[in-house]
């Protein structure tokens, strides 16, 4: 999951990126209230965690500026302002969720992975598409109740696709949730990480729609006779 920190503590922010980053998130990292908004409105992220306290604009005038604009990334604000009020205002202008400083790196991880859920419309913890099973906690995968090992790429690329089950994906929107800032990107490398996702699972796990994209369907069918286990 790509993720964008909106931070201007050079301390926290080193540290919270590190500790996402460890917990399987790739983050791009900015510093100012209008750096923050700037990035919120490419709709490249599928979260967001965003200070108040931010030099050049404040983060609520930031979170409001990103909701008239009708972003509905979720943001989960990560501020020191602990009173009710400002718990209130942050909710009322547009955030998902509300943390105070300090916070538990495990904790905004997994309200985070809780936002991306509920902004697809996933209730459940573990994401599934018939067959095939995802718990995005311990980053594991099962095909037909075995589990099948990938490497951290080709996991990030699996997941993307299942919060999007149905929906047709393009190589640039893959992409842009994947890859942080800086991240040089060859012209094949989406297409070789589903070649090697389609040894693993079966050929039928992506669809390619020639000209358009790729697709997961929302109904895997069940063949345990077929999955190919690989090492990642």
């Amino acid at each position: 999951m790509r993720v964008l920190l909106a931070e201007d503590d050079e301390l926290l922010g080193a540290g919270l990126k590190a500790g996402l980053q460890q917990q399987g998130f790739q983050v791009d990292w900015v510093r100012d209230g209008v750096a923050a908004q700037r990035e919120l409105l490419t709709g490249a992220y599928q979260a967001s965690v965003l200070d108040l306290g931010l030099p050049r604009q404040d983060g609520m005038q930031c979170l409001a500026a990103v909701r008239r604009q009708k972003i509905t990334t979720p943001v989960l604000i990560l501020t020191a302002r602990d009173g009710v009020p400002d718990r209130i205002a942050g909710l009322d202008a547009g955030a998902d969720d509300y943390l105070v400083k300090p916070v538990d790196l495990m904790e905004l991880a997994a309200r985070l992975r809780a936002l991306v859920r509920r902004a697809h419309g996933v209730a459940e913890p573990m994401l599934e598409a018939g067959a095939l099973r995802m718990d995005p906690a311990s980053r594991q995968v099962w095909l037909d109740e075995r589990m099948v090992e990938l490497s951290l790429r080709e996991y990030e690329i699996l997941q993307i696709f299942m919060l999007n089950a149905g929906r047709v994906l393009t190589r640039v929107q893959i992409e842009q949730h994947l890859y942080q800032w800086g991240t040089e990107v060859s012209s094949n490398t989406v297409e070789v990480h589903i070649y090697n996702l389609r040894k693993k699972l079966r050929p039928d796990v992506i669809e390619t729609l020639r000209g358009v994209g790729y697709m997961l369907p929302q109904q895997i069918r069940a063949d345990a006779g077929s999955i190919k286990k690989g090492t990642a």
